[in-house]
Parts: structure tokens; sequence; C-alpha cells
């Protein structure tokens, strides 16, 4: 049995806890790993391994930190066959998927923010002919950054990459359901030669290892990616810290298609929104909107695309539809299409329990699901259900659309699928939402600022924005 062990100070270590989680394989239902429970003991081990760590680290060059950053993505890309199995396994996507944006961009997020330091620009000032200013941006010193189960690696790196090129020490904690990743990921920094304590991972439940991060006196600022519940936790505790915090948190992402669309090509990639990755990703667009007098030629085309979405074992290619990510996840999309069913929505393709044979016998499977006939204003399309559910909902004009798109408490993202380019613009400028696609959807620059407004988060990541935030700005004013 594969014990996963937090890594700090460069070396592995049981939890002080001695206890383990199970790991599952949500495919097969199988426990294939025992994780450890991390404790606040182990917290302080790897804050103390940080302190320790951080003069060295944030003394050396832009350009010395890009070099060990760069060796570390190029491992990335050296183990990436193993990478993507273990992202599979332990979080029950399609290894087509894996291979196609987990790993890619596992990598991508580490070469990025490594060059991204080397053109970081900072303002001066000249106020008169005997005043200028200047800015200097330095490290905090000591960071924590907790990451989600959806995009393990992906999500993991997105968040260490800039507080590491930045020049901070990093504590960070996975998603207890899936560590698999992040734990090879550090046999990789050893291989790659990154300096102990620089980077310490400690793997545990959210309420007693990241419960933990977040109370530490000594870590001077927060990451996380999750749900809006734990984020509005976080919040509490760090605020009366004082510690820096960017939250990127949960979504009800509409997506809103006007009638002058090709509508089988429109179609095809609303369904991608939609069911990408199980519909576990934040982003994914859950609440559909179509113009009335296309509405039902768009629903015939949609079913048909949606109906492309194979569930299957995620190791066979044919496979776009994998496992849930754990039994209670998928217990609680079956009872969400369950409600839909009560507030007087019909579902017009899936709605069930998928159980496969073979391997896959014990797997948690849900079918992409379609429903229409709710309000906007129902549960099922106001609360977050984060799996492979959409609704669909016609509209008769721009207003009732806008107004319905912003009718929830989340604002993280939205797509609007338009030919006509004005319309386009002046809808997405009225969308309370952090990133607005239109006629495309997860179309990512990492130069580009991420993340949303309302209850969908606090702060922005990627480029720029990721290394302010882990850095503190200094104004000094000279007379001469």
């Amino acid at each position: 049995m594969l014990h996963i062990r937090n890594y700090i100070n460069g070396t592995f270590h049981d939890p002080q806890t001695h206890e383990w989680i199970e790991n599952i394989n949500p495919a097969t239902g199988e426990i294939f790993a025992l994780v450890a429970r991390s404790g606040a003991g182990d917290v302080d081990a790897a804050v103390a391994a940080a302190t320790d760590a951080f003069p060295q680290w944030s003394g050396l060059t832009s350009k010395q930190r890009s070099d060990i950053l760069l060796r570390v993505s190029k491992k990335i890309a050296e183990h990436f066959d193993e990478l993507a199995r273990a992202e599979t396994d332990d979080n029950g996507k399609p290894l087509w998927l894996s291979k196609a944006i987990d790993i890619p961009r596992a990598e991508a997020n580490l070469a990025f923010f490594a060059t991204e330091i080397l053109h970081t620009e900072t303002a001066a000032h000249v106020t008169d002919n005997h005043v200028f200013n200047y800015t200097v941006r330095s490290p905090l010193g000591v960071v924590g950054c907790i990451s989600p189960w959806n995009l393990p690696l992906y999500l993991f790196t997105w968040k260490i990459a800039p507080a590491l090129a930045a020049g901070n020490c990093v504590v960070a904690k996975p998603s207890e359901l899936t560590p698999l990743t992040s734990f090879l990921f550090s046999q990789l920094c050893i291989d790659a030669g990154l300096p102990p304590g620089v980077l310490n991972i400690v793997h545990g439940l959210g309420a007693e290892c990241g419960d933990a991060i977040v109370k530490h006196r000594d870590i001077k600022a927060i990451s996380f990616t999750g749900g809006t519940v734990t984020g509005r936790t976080i919040a509490a505790t760090a605020a009366p810290m004082f510690k820096k915090l960017s939250l990127e948190l949960g979504g009800k992402n509409p997506t809103i298609v006007f009638d002058d669309v090709d509508i089988h090509h429109t179609a095809r990639h609303v369904a991608r929104a939609a069911y990408t990755n199980q519909g576990e990703i934040c982003l994914c667009g859950s609440r559909i909107f179509v113009a009335q007098n296309i509405y039902k030629e768009f629903r015939t085309a949609l079913i048909e695309e949606i109906r492309r979405f194979v569930v299957g074992d995620p190791l066979d290619e044919p496979t776009k539809t994998g496992a849930i990510v754990s039994k209670a996840q998928m217990d609680k999309i079956l009872s969400y299409i369950d409600l839909a069913i009560q507030e007087g929505g019909t579902v017009l393709t899936g709605g069930k329990r998928v159980m496969l044979k073979g391997r896959c016998s014990n797997g948690f499977f849900v079918e992409p699901t379609l429903i229409e006939g709710l309000d906007s204003k129902c549960r099922v399309n106001q609360e977050e259900i984060f799996g492979p559910v959409a609704t669909l909902m016609p509209f008769s004009d721009d207003e009732e659309v806008i107004e319905a798109a912003n009718s929830t408490s989340y604002g993280l993202a939205a797509s609007v699928w338009c030919r006509d380019i004005s319309r386009a613009h002046k809808v997405a400028h009225r969308l309370e939402s952090g990133i607005v696609w239109v006629n495309c959807w997860l179309v990512r620059d990492l130069r580009t600022p991420f993340g949303g407004m309302k209850n969908s988060g606090v702060g922005r990541e990627g480029g720029v924005e990721a290394l302010r935030f882990f850095t503190e700005a200094k104004n000094v004013c000279v007379q001469f």
C-alpha cells in the first residue's frame, strides 16, 4: 500500500499524528493509498523549515530562482505519462484529459512564472525637479497555498509557482481526495535541486491541516481555491490576523446563446463548457440561456452533443466522461437532480448513476444531465452543483437574459455566443463575472487576471497579479 507522506525540509515524513486517510480510486471504488493525516505539529515543522530557508531563497537573484523552477518544469515533462496516469487514478477523469490539460498546464505554470520574474518592472515617478519616487516589491516570507481536488496538479502549481518565483517559501496543502500528483511532485523538486525548506507539502483534512495553516501566526498570506463556505471560514480567521488573502471560490456560470450563431458549432462548444471534466470545473457553464426563436433547434443539437460524452472507464480512449471524485460528491450531484424534478424540471437526457462492468463496477459515475423547465431563481439554478448537470432556459431579449445571468450570488465566469460583436461587447460589460468569454470557453492566457466577483472570491491570480499578491510594495521617495 502506497503511503503518501509529507514533504518537509526536503525529505519525506510520516504524520506526527501517526494517522492516515484512505485514498480511493473513484473509478473503481478501491483504496489504493494511504494519505498522511497531518495536524498542527506537522504544519509547525513545515513553517519552521520554510522560515529557515527563506533568507537564502529570497536572496537569490531572479535568474537563479528562474533556473531552478525551469528545471522543476522540465521534470514534469520527463514524467509526463506517470503523472497523467496518477491524476486519472486519483481524480477519476479520463486519461486523455489528464494528458491534454492537467499535466501540460502544470508544466506551463512553472515555466511561465519562472520566466515572468525576469521581465517584471516597477514604477518610478518624477514628482518635480528635486523629488523622485520609485517602488520596490519584496517577497512576503512564508505563505500558505491550499488547492482543490478537481484539477489537482494544475491548480497546485498555479499557486506555488508565482509564490516561489517571487522569492517566498511555501507551505502547501493539496486536497486529501487527490494528493497523489503533489506527492510525486515532491520527488521531482528534490531531483531538480530545489533547496530544502523552500517548498513544503503537508497532507491532511481541511478542518485540521488546512485550519492549522490558516491560523499559523508566521504564515503571511493564504491563497485558497475551493468552496465558498470554506472560503468564508478562512476569511473570518485570517482577516483579523491581517494576512493577505486570495480566495478563488465557487461559480454558477451562465452561458448565453444569441439567435445569430451557427447552431451546431455552438452546441458542440456549449456542451464542452458544461460537461468537461465531469462538470467538475469552477468555470463550467451550468446555466444555459438560449434565444427563444432558436430554442427548440438548439435544444435538439445540444442533446445530440451531450450524448457524445460517453461515460466509461477513464483509461479507455473513447471515454469522454470519467468518474466523479468521491461517493459523497456523486450523492450530492444525484440529490440535485432529484431536487430539479421536485422543482418542476424535466430531465432531457441523463439524470442517473451509471453502473459499469469490469474493473469500474464499483465506481462513482453519473450521466451527463440536461434539465429544462426551471425558473432561473430556483435552488438548482442558484446553488453550485459541481458535476455533469446543466439547465436550459429560453430568453426573449438582452435585458431579460442579463438579469437572469446576474441573479446568483456568484460571479466567476460567463460565456457569450454571438456573431454581432457590438452586442457581445455590451453584454460582456454588463455581466457580473470576473471572466467573460465571447465565442469560446476556457481559453486561457496566463498573463491575464483570473478571479471572480461577489461570492466567487477575493483578489486575482495570474500573471503580474499573482506576483503582486505574493509581494509587498514599498515606495521610496528621494529628494536630491
